[in-house]
């Protein structure tokens, strides 16, 4: 297995679907609006196998203080080869001198993030509108 990571890359729409798709995310549902947003990410990693796409991670950041990663995926056949791991790797490396770098994970991906170096924000309670329901 040979991965590349890559910063930015001309990703067709249908293979972000299709990854998306893979996790039953709801984002897929709604194609064009997941596409521009992960395009007009701050960051967006993605992590290739020759022409596959087999991962990818964004983060929103006001680019100074405060970073935000929303979506981390891993194709679920490429899960366990540490691509996740080095997606953060470079986030982490990126964004090491923010004062607040935050996630929100839930399930399984809660223990790959501590893995990572996150904590549990103290007394804090993550609050949200979603539209999906693959977090019920």
């Amino acid at each position: 297995m040979s991965i590349q990571l890559s910063e930015r890359r001309d990703i067709s729409q249908s293979l972000i679907i299709d990854l998306y798709r893979a996790h039953a995310w709801s984002a897929a549902d709604k194609p064009d609006a997941l596409y521009q947003g992960l395009m007009h990410s701050h960051s967006l990693i993605t992590a290739w196998e020759d022409d596959d796409l087999v991962g990818l991670g964004n983060a929103i950041s006001d680019g100074h203080l405060v970073v935000y990663y929303p979506h981390l995926l891993v194709h679920p056949e490429h899960q366990g080869k540490g691509i996740g791991r080095m997606i953060m790797k470079r986030m982490a490396e990126k964004y090491r001198n923010f004062h607040m770098q935050m996630l929100t994970a839930d399930g399984k991906a809660i223990a790959f993030y501590q893995k990572c170096g996150f904590v549990h924000a103290g007394n804090t309670q993550p609050m949200w509108i979603y539209q999906g329901k693959e977090h019920e």
